[in-house]
C-alpha cells in the first residue's frame, strides 16, 4: 500500500503539468522531461542489477577526467557479472564440515562450472587470511571446493553465512568492477 502512495505522489506533479499545458498542446520536449524532476523525486533503479552495477561504473568512468577510454573494457565487467551470476543463482552447493571450517563443494556444468571456477579462486586469492579465515580452494572437474578455516570465534558466523555469505565478504567488490572496466587485472 505505501509503494502505491508513493507511485501516485511522485506522479502528482506529472497530472498537473499536463492539467496547466497551453491550449495548442505544447508540451515539454522529452530531454527536458527526462532531466527535469518531479517534486516527488525521480525513479533511481535502471531495473536489472546487472545493467545498474554497469551504469554506475560507467558513470564513474565519465566523471574521471584520467579515464584512459583505450583501456576500458566494459564487456569484461559484463562478463565477470555474468559469472556472478552464475555462481550465486546457478551453482549447485553442498556444505562438508572440517576441522575449524567448512568446505563447500561447488558444482555445475559448462559456463556455470567455469564461473565458479573463476569466481572462487579469484575470491580465495583476494580475501585470503583477512580476519583470520584461510582459503583452500581447489578447481574440480566440475567446479571448486573452497576450504575455509576461520578463528574458533567465527565458526557460527561461518555456518550462517554459507558459501554465498562468504564469497560476498569485503568491500573489494565494487572497486573491482572499476579495476575489471579500467583494463587493469584485479587478481
Amino acid at each position: 500500500m505505501l509503494r502505491v502512495i508513493v507511485c501516485l505522489l511522485a506522479l502528482t506533479p506529472f497530472a498537473a503539468f499536463a492539467q496547466m499545458a497551453d491550449s495548442h498542446g505544447m508540451m515539454m520536449d522529452h530531454h527536458a522531461m527526462m532531466v527535469s524532476h518531479p517534486a516527488g523525486g525521480a525513479p533511481t533503479e535502471p531495473g536489472q542489477s546487472a545493467f545498474a552495477a554497469i551504469q554506475e561504473i560507467v558513470t564513474l568512468l565519465e566523471a574521471d577526467p584520467k579515464t584512459d577510454w583505450a583501456k576500458v573494457d566494459i564487456e569484461a565487467l559484463r562478463r565477470h557479472l555474468i559469472d556472478m551470476d552464475n555462481v550465486t543463482l546457478h551453482a549447485q552447493v553442498r556444505n562438508e564440515k572440517v576441522e575449524g571450517g567448512d568446505r563447500f563443494v561447488v558444482t555445475g556444468t559448462g559456463a556455470v562450472r567455469d564461473s565458479i571456477q573463476r569466481m572462487a579462486l579469484a575470491h580465495a586469492a583476494t580475501m585470503d587470511g583477512v580476519d583470520g579465515w584461510r582459503f583452500q580452494p581447489v578447481a574440480t572437474d566440475d567446479g571448486a571446493d573452497l576450504t575455509v578455516l576461520v578463528p574458533a570465534k567465527d565458526l557460527a558466523k561461518l555456518q550462517a553465512l554459507g558459501f554465498i555469505g562468504v564469497m560476498t565478504r569485503g568491500m573489494h567488490h565494487q572497486m573491482h568492477h572499476l579495476m575489471i572496466a579500467r583494463g587493469e587485472h584485479p587478481h
